[in-house]
């Protein structure tokens, strides 16, 4: 490439960017053929990571006094997305929840938010579900939710459970969302450890699965096979 290594460093260490063409150099020089179809996808995925690199910060940068950096990734991730197969078994998916049964939930599951913080956090659940409605390619959403999650009670507001129904029953009109309910009497399944995303991009990019617990969350790449298996 003809290249210092100050400028490999950089590259490296995230501190300067790269060039779609330089990127498209660099895939050469590493063995891979323009004309091969596998290959192709491979360049086309590459190159579109390099200028995306170059856009405005996303919209939920506006949260990031709210926004925890692993959260804000897998936003990051889910407007890139080109289908989700999310399980849950306590609470419905955050693309589907109303306003208020996001703010209700977030504020019976912390202790250390302000009421403004939660406000915030139930606004941005609300921002994510644009990506269900976007122009061109809308995101498929395959939700299975546990039908204890679909019981819970709110004391304060009766009816945001209601409001809640309303809004699953709504959103399974989309003809890319698929909601399933798991039977509260149905076998011992890998999925009462905890709930999980699978995520799934076009072309080469790999699969990524989110594990969220109290303490955080963990990413794990694959191959695609477990996001077919729920398909």
């Amino acid at each position: 490439m003809g290249w210092k290594a100050p400028k490999v460093s950089k590259i490296e260490n995230v501190r300067q960017g790269i060039q779609p063409a330089e990127v498209r150099e660099l895939l050469k020089v590493f063995g891979l053929k323009e004309d091969e179809p596998a290959d192709a996808e491979v360049f086309t995925a590459l190159e579109n990571l390099a200028r995306d690199a170059r856009k405005k910060p996303g919209w939920w940068q506006t949260y990031s006094g709210v926004v925890s950096p692993a959260y804000a990734d897998y936003i990051s991730l889910e407007e890139d997305a080109q289908r989700i197969c999310e399980w849950t078994s306590l609470v419905v998916p955050g693309l589907l929840q109303t306003t208020t049964y996001a703010r209700e939930t977030i504020a019976g599951t912390t202790s250390s938010r302000t009421t403004e913080e939660i406000t915030a956090l139930a606004e941005v659940r609300q921002a994510r579900q644009a990506v269900l409605t976007r122009p061109g390619h809308p995101l498929e959403l395959w939700a299975i939710i546990h039908e204890a999650a679909l019981t819970t009670r709110f004391e304060i507001r009766p009816a945001t459970m209601r409001e809640q129904l309303r809004k699953l029953l709504d959103a399974a009109e989309l003809p890319n969302v698929t909601i399933q309910l798991m039977s509260s009497d149905s076998t011992v399944h890998p999925g009462i450890l905890g709930g999980f995303s699978l995520v799934s991009f076009p072309g080469p990019t790999p699969d990524v699965v989110l594990l969220e617990n109290l303490s955080g969350a963990t990413y794990v790449e694959g191959d695609g096979t477990a996001l077919r298996r729920c398909g």
